[in-house]
C-alpha cells in the first residue's frame, strides 16, 4: 500500500538503514510536536509583559499579533526593522515592515543596490520553530509602536524581545506554562512509541541529545511515552543513553582532549531541578541520566564511528548542520511544515501546471519579437526611397512586434496572478517554506545540503522498514532537463 506523501521521508543522499546501529534524537520540537499557535502566544505574551517592566509603554500588554505571520527561514534586518525572505542565492524578493508588506520598489531601492551579506551583525536567521515568537513579537510591536508614533530603535528593540524571550526561559516561566498545561502545549502521537519500540526490536541502539534541563525533559517525555505501557513500564527504557542539558551546537565542537567537556552523571536522590554534579567517567548505563559531555567522549566511550549514527532533529544549525559539519553522522530534519507544503503542492497543481505552461511559452513569444524586431530594424537601415514591399515589411513588422509584446505582457500578468494564488496556499504572508520564485528559498537551500533525509516527524519513519534503503533522486542541471 502506497504511504500517503505527508508521511514519507524524503532522500537528499542516499541514507541505507540496514547499516545504521545508533539513531539520536533530539527533544523539543523533535520528538516533542509543540502546537506552535499555543507557544507562540506563550511566548508573546511573556515577552510583552517583561517589555513593559523594563519601561516600554502598557500598551504592550494588549498587543494584538498574528501567529501564523512567521515561517523558518527568515533574516531580521535590525537596522531598519524589516524581515525578509531570501532565495538561495541571498536575493531578496519578499519583505515585510513590522507586519506591513513592502513594495518592489522599497526592496529594490534598500537591499538590491549592493551585496546582502546575511551573515553580518546588522541581520539574524530565524531557523527554527522556537524561534519563530521573535519574529511575531518584533513585527507586532514594531507596528503597534509606529502606529501610536512611540519612537523606538529597531536594533535595540530586537535585543530586548530577544532578551524578554531568554529571561522568560531562565527564570522557568515558559516552562511552568507548559507543565501545567500539557495537552495545550504538546501534541501527543500514538505512533511514536510504536516507532521507537519498532526500532529497538529491529537491534537499534537509541539515544536522546537534547539541550534541556532534565526536569523539563522527564515531564515531556512521560507525556510523550509514559501513557503506553505496552512496551516499557518508563520512558527512559526505550533509550540506551540519555544526555540532557547537552548545550549545542557546542556538543559538537571539535574539543582539544584537555578540554573536552565531561559528563555530568545524575544520582537517584537529587532533586530534579539540580544539575547534575558527579563527574562521569566509565561506560554509559541504560536509565541513567546523563548531562553535558562532548562529541569526542560520547564516540570514544560507546567505541561507534559517524556514519553508523543518523541523528534527528529539528534545528538546520544545531542539529544538523554542526553534526554534519564537524561529524560523519548522518543527518535527519524534522520539517514539521511538510504536511501543510505537501496540501499546498497537491490543492495547487492544477495552477501550477498552468504556472509552467505559461513559463514555458516565454521563450516562444521572446524569440518571435526579435525576429521582428530585427525584420524592423533591416529594413529601417536601407538608406533612400522604400519600395512599397519594403514599407509593407516594415509595418507588418511593427504590428507583430505591438502584438508580441501585448501578448507578453498579458502573459506576465497572468503569471503574476498565478503566482500570487499559489503563494496564498502555502502561506498567507511567505509563501512556500522551501521554495522562492523559481528555485529553492535560503532554508529549502540549508534543508538540501544538510539533511540527508527529511520528514515531518519521528513516526514517518515507523512505516517504514528498519533497513529501508532512502534513494535520493536523480540532481538535473537546467541544461539537462
Amino acid at each position: 500500500m502506497s504511504i500517503p506523501k505527508k508521511d514519507r521521508v524524503y532522500a537528499n543522499r542516499n541514507v541505507h538503514l540496514g547499516a545504521i546501529n545508533w539513531i539520536g534524537f533530539d527533544m523539543d520540537y523533535t520528538l516533542a510536536v509543540y502546537r506552535q499557535d499555543a507557544m507562540d502566544a506563550l511566548s508573546v505574551r511573556l515577552t510583552a509583559e517583561r517589555l513593559v517592566g523594563r519601561g516600554y509603554p502598557d500598551f504592550l500588554l494588549g498587543l494584538h499579533f498574528d501567529t501564523q505571520f512567521p515561517i523558518r527561514g527568515l533574516l531580521v534586518d535590525k537596522h531598519l526593522g524589516n524581515i525578509l525572505k531570501l532565495d538561495r542565492h541571498k536575493a531578496v524578493h519578499l519583505g515585510f515592515h513590522g507586519t506591513r508588506q513592502l513594495s518592489k520598489s522599497e526592496l529594490l531601492s534598500l537591499y538590491h543596490h549592493q551585496k546582502l551579506r546575511p551573515e553580518s551583525a546588522r541581520f539574524h536567521w530565524i531557523d527554527t520553530l522556537f524561534a519563530l515568537c521573535e519574529v511575531t513579537s518584533y513585527a507586532a510591536i514594531i507596528s503597534a509602536l509606529e502606529e501610536r508614533n512611540h519612537p523606538f530603535d529597531p536594533q535595540q528593540l530586537f535585543i530586548d524581545v530577544r532578551s524578554a524571550i531568554d529571561q522568560a526561559h531562565a527564570d522557568g516561566s515558559v516552562y511552568r506554562n507548559v507543565t501545567s498545561d500539557l495537552e495545550r502545549y504538546v501534541e501527543r502521537d500514538p505512533a511514536l512509541p510504536k516507532t521507537l519500540h519498532k526500532l529497538r526490536s529491529a537491534g537499534k541502539r537509541l539515544f536522546v541529545l537534547t539541550n534541556s534541563p532534565y526536569h523539563y525533559t522527564d515531564t515531556i517525555m512521560s507525556y510523550l511515552l509514559g501513557a503506553d505501557k505496552a512496551h516499557y513500564q518508563h520512558w527512559t527504557q526505550y533509550f540506551d543513553v540519555i544526555v540532557c542539558a547537552s548545550k549545542k551546537p557546542l556538543w559538537f565542537r571539535n574539543y582539544q582532549p584537555s578540554e573536552a567537556v565531561p559528563f555530568m552523571q545524575r544520582s537517584a536522590d537529587l532533586p530534579r531541578e539540580a544539575p547534575a554534579s558527579a563527574v562521569h567517567n566509565g561506560g554509559f548505563e541504560r536509565g541513567t541520566i546523563y548531562e553535558g559531555g562532548c562529541l569526542q567522549t560520547f564516540e570514544a566511550r560507546l567505541q561507534i564511528a559517524g556514519p553508523q549514527v543518523l541523528y534527528v532533529g529539528d534545528h538546520i544549525y544545531g542539529d544538523i548542520l554542526r553534526s554534519k559539519k564537524d561529524t560523519n553522522w548522518r543527518t535527519a530534519l524534522i520539517v514539521q511544515e511538510l504536511d501543510q507544503e505537501i496540501r499546498a503542492l497537491q490543492a495547487t497543481d492544477a495552477l501550477r501546471i498552468r504556472r509552467r505552461q505559461l513559463a514555458e511559452a516565454r521563450p516562444f513569444f521572446e524569440d518571435e519579437l526579435r525576429y521582428y524586431a530585427a525584420e524592423f530594424k533591416r529594413v529601417a537601415r536601407h538608406h533612400g526611397p522604400h519600395t512599397l514591399d519594403e514599407k509593407l515589411t516594415r509595418e507588418g513588422a511593427k504590428s507583430h512586434i505591438d502584438r508580441v509584446r501585448q501578448e507578453l505582457q498579458n502573459l506576465e500578468t497572468e503569471y503574476e496572478q498565478l503566482e500570487a494564488e499559489i503563494n496564498k496556499e502555502f502561506h498567507p504572508y511567505w509563501g512556500s517554506l522551501l521554495k522562492e520564485m523559481n528555485g529553492l528559498s535560503i532554508f529549502g537551500q540549508q534543508v538540501d545540503l544538510y539533511a540527508d533525509i527529511y520528514m515531518r516527524r519521528v513516526s514517518c519513519l515507523g512505516v517504514y522498514s528498519p533497513t529501508q534503503f532512502f534513494r535520493s533522486p536523480h540532481d538535473l542541471m537546467p541544461h539537462e532537463i
